[in-house]
């Protein structure tokens, strides 16, 4: 009998490992990358200025006009009365002015 619980509890200690490796996997495939593109997102969202050329989520371009804490607002296309307030959110690609 003591060799069947020797087995038995190598058998828990394969699948412990298993479910480590596992777990490491999805965190290097998975969540890292992740954090990195909210990390990159965030320092191109901080970087932006008045002036700079952005994309939307949605595809517009649009040149900033005024910049709050959490919103932005756009001018899109060459006439100079669509100005709209959008979420920092909603920024996709910001391009320095130059």
């Amino acid at each position: 009998m003591n060799l069947l619980a020797t087995e038995a509890a190598g058998g828990w200690g394969i699948m412990i490992a298993y479910i480590v490796i596992f777990g490491a996997f999805m965190y290097f495939v998975a969540i890292r990358p992740q954090k990195k593109e909210q990390k990159r997102v965030a320092a191109m969202l901080a970087d932006m200025a008045v002036g700079d050329a952005i994309v939307t989520t949605s595809g517009f371009y649009g040149i900033v006009i005024d910049i709050t804490e959490e919103d932005v607002i756009v001018e899109f296309g060459n006439n100079k009365n669509c100005r709209i307030p959008m979420k920092k959110d909603a920024i996709a690609e910001v391009e320095k002015a130059e």
